[in-house]
Formats: C-alpha cells, structure tokens, sequence
C-alpha cells in the first residue's frame, strides 16, 4: 500500500485536532476501544487519503459525512476514493452526521457488525 506523504499526515493531524461534532460524537464511543473492545484510530492516513476512523484488525472505514457529500463532484471523489481503497483490502462504510445526531445507537450497531463480519473472513 502506498505510504501517505508529510502533507497527508500533517493534515490527518490537523483534522484530529478540529473533528466536527459528528466526529466527536462519535469517536467518544470509539475511542479506547469502547465498542466492543474494537480499536479505532481518528483520521488515519492511508495513502493519498485521510480516513474518519479506521479499524485496522477489521479493515474498516468509518465515514461521516455531512451535506457536502451530496454535491456530485464530492459523490464522484467519495466513488474513486472508495474504490482505492478497496483495491487496497479496506472497506469502507458511511454515515450521513446526521445519522450519529439522531440515531448513534443504531450507527454504532452497524459499525460493530461491520467490524466483526471483517474479522471472521
């Protein structure tokens, strides 16, 4: 897999340091692998992209995505970008901030079955 370059990583920390209220939201459920012992990072590098959360042992993404994913130049960014990554062995779920707003519950199910469905392949 391609190594992110000094730029990815420098933003992949600036993004950390700035997670929009979705994110945080989200992340402290994630965090310390306070779901179902699963370790996440936070805007992990990988490649030429910087990932919302990532299960390294799953190969999962986790995506959240606010009203900007709807444009279409962002809907045919977030096409390529998937499909990168599955050329890579990462799998990549999204969902909508206002999903996590409304409905962290059944999000963090999602995310666990996800994971767990990764890690019995």
């Amino acid at each position: 897999m391609p190594k992110p370059d000094a730029v990815t990583y420098h933003r992949a920390g600036d993004l950390r340091r700035s997670l929009t209220p979705p994110e945080a939201r989200l992340w402290i459920c994630l965090k310390n692998g306070g779901l179902a012992g699963l370790k996440f990072r936070r805007q992990r590098p990988e490649g030429p992209y910087i990932l919302d959360f990532y299960c390294v042992a799953a190969k999962l993404a986790v995506e959240v995505d606010g009203a900007v994913h709807d444009q279409p130049d962002q809907i045919e960014h977030d096409r390529r970008r998937t499909a990168w990554l599955a050329r890579q062995g990462i799998e990549v779920i999204r969902f909508q901030a206002l999903s996590i707003r409304d409905n962290l519950d059944g999000v963090l199910v999602a995310i666990r079955e996800a994971a767990e469905a990764r890690l019995r392949r």
